[in-house]
């Protein structure tokens, strides 16, 4: 047992490790607001993961991020914290919804003789997948998020 709790330990100090390098960097580029939004969005990211496997898209509940952020730092780090489209989208709607616009997830998928293939992005995106969706649902922003 007490082996357990060493190598996770271990683990964690790994992880912590790895990440200063680049903490250091966002934090001379971004500012301390940059690496609030950074770890706002890996928490924000994750959140949405568990919420999603356990009730759906009407489950996700999630924080507002920290005010006066730039959005290249929240994309770099959905990308570096490997989210999906859809964990993604709902990370980025939230974000823009703290700012009082309302952006629409739309999620496609594209035939099943083509290979069958979802994908979620925000409505307005410039996304060169979505050409080959077809359209199956769509999400609007949460009133609460806009409040």
């Amino acid at each position: 047992m007490a082996t357990s709790g060493m190598v996770t330990l271990v683990r964690r100090a790994n992880t912590a490790v790895r990440l200063v390098p680049g903490l250091i960097r966002l934090a001379r580029g971004s500012g301390l607001a940059g690496v609030r939004l950074a770890f706002w969005t890996v928490r924000a990211r994750r959140r949405v993961r568990r919420q999603l496997t356990r009730g759906g898209l009407p489950a996700v509940r999630l924080p507002g991020p920290p005010p006066g952020t730039d959005p290249d730092v929240m994309h770099r780090a959905l990308r570096r914290d490997r989210a999906n489209c859809l964990e993604s989208a709902l990370v980025r709607q939230r974000w823009y919804a703290a700012r009082r616009i309302s952006r629409t997830i739309v999620i496609g998928v594209t035939a099943p003789s083509a290979g069958f293939h979802a994908h979620a992005w925000l409505d307005g995106d410039t996304d060169a997948e979505r050409e080959k969706m077809v359209e199956l649902l769509r999400h609007p922003t949460p009133a609460t998020w806009l409040s």
